[in-house]
């Protein structure tokens, strides 16, 4: 069993925090298109919320993974998708290489303040030319002595106009493309990082995404994560934490979605009857429940695989794909079931069609997981072939 009785007092004060310090303010914060990070990460940090399985020594809480799917689960009580998103940067996307290949010195520079909520991370990856095609990056941090010199440009910066730095991945060598790149911290304030501009979003309004450009950027070579040309690896490592939050996340919000759709539908009516009453109405919503509990199971057994130390990648990258497929389908049906209200923006369901969409773009889009399990199951062409 991955849940015990040792979880539900951090679950239950986790649900107070949201119930009290973030839901009252979700629609303010999404009218803003951005909401207080260091506010609400500093209140995370001071409740332990932000290193539940990071090392003791660097302020973290010392649990295991089921502790860190737990928070992700809860955090889709959030009435929106851009502050659970935020926060899972924080934890579970920009900081677990740090915590596991990170040197003493650059952990206890970036991962304390990170995990103490003193600090707000972002993880740079993607770029304009090269999203999920991460071997495809084109910033470059040239050795310069004891420094790197960094020039490039980043996209769809997730918490980068409030970041205090950057897990970047840059290209350190011009050796072949999943040996050439490294991992490196890069404060936000450090001369020549210029966030060009706060993007504008079809969904996740209150997480601020920004573009980012590196010019000339120099920072010692002591903040880079483990060793150099390691860092593609590292970030496949990462990777898998980041596909297993993503999934995880979906669960609640997508259980709110489907609760409300019952309340609207048993109210309103149509044609002399509940619009709930219709069978393809009822039928449909307990499919959706029905999907959202098989998730349910593939996410928790990629996570006890984890916590026992297996190679997850399958069933993370399996987590992440239909994470993200059943998000478009169960909020369109949800929506079209809302009518004409649907539509509007003042409307959850709305919100939760707009938010979900991200979840089969964002760390790997579908096509690139349908890749990673073709290539595992020998299927890719030219592959498996006697």
């Amino acid at each position: 069993m991955l849940f015990t009785a040792d979880h539900e007092e951090p679950r239950r004060i986790l649900q107070k925090f949201i119930a009290n310090e973030i839901n009252p303010f979700v629609d303010e914060w999404e009218k803003a298109d951005i909401f207080p990070a260091h506010q609400v990460f500093k209140k995370l940090g001071d409740l332990g919320f932000l290193g539940l399985n990071k090392p003791v020594e660097y302020g973290g809480q010392g649990l295991d993974y089921s502790y860190a799917l737990m928070m992700a689960e809860e955090l889709g009580a959030i009435r929106c998708g851009g502050i659970p998103m935020a926060i899972g940067v924080q934890t579970d996307m920009a900081t677990p290489a740090l915590a596991r290949f990170g040197s003493d010195e650059v952990r206890k520079e970036f991962l304390v303040p990170a995990i103490a909520g003193d600090a707000v991370t972002s993880i740079g990856v993607s770029e304009p030319g090269a999203g999920s095609d991460v071997a495809s990056i084109k910033t470059y941090a040239r050795s310069d002595g004891d420094d790197y010199v960094i020039n490039g440009g980043k996209m769809w910066i997730t918490n980068g106009t409030q970041a205090d730095w950057i897990c970047l991945l840059a290209n350190t060598s011009d050796g072949p493309v999943h040996r050439n790149k490294s991992l490196i911290c890069v404060p936000m304030k450090t001369k020549g990082v210029n966030v060009a501009r706060k993007l504008d979003k079809l969904g996740m309004r209150s997480s601020d995404t920004a573009q980012i450009f590196f010019e000339d950027v120099r920072v010692p070579k002591r903040n880079r994560i483990g060793e150099e040309g390691q860092g593609f690896t590292y970030q496949m490592v990462q990777f898998q934490e980041e596909r297993l939050w993503g999934a995880a996340a979906c669960l609640k919000a997508h259980e709110l979605t489907i609760d409300e759709t019952i309340e609207y539908t048993r109210n309103r009516k149509a044609f002399g009857q509940s619009i709930l009453d219709n069978q393809v109405v009822h039928f449909k919503l307990a499919e959706m429940q029905t999907e959202v509990e098989l998730l349910r199971s593939l996410i928790y057994r990629a996570a006890e695989a984890l916590i026992a130390g297996q190679d997850v990648t399958k069933l993370a990258t399996m987590a992440k794909l239909r994470a993200g497929r059943l998000g478009r389908e169960l909020t369109d049906a949800c929506l079209q079931y809302w009518g004409g209200m649907g539509f509007m923006n003042e409307t959850p369901v709305s919100r939760a069609y707009r938010d979900s969409r991200l979840t089969s773009i964002g760390g790997g889009a579908d096509e690139v997981m349908l890749s990673i399990l073709c290539k595992m199951m020998g299927t890719l062409p030219g592959r498996g072939q006697k």
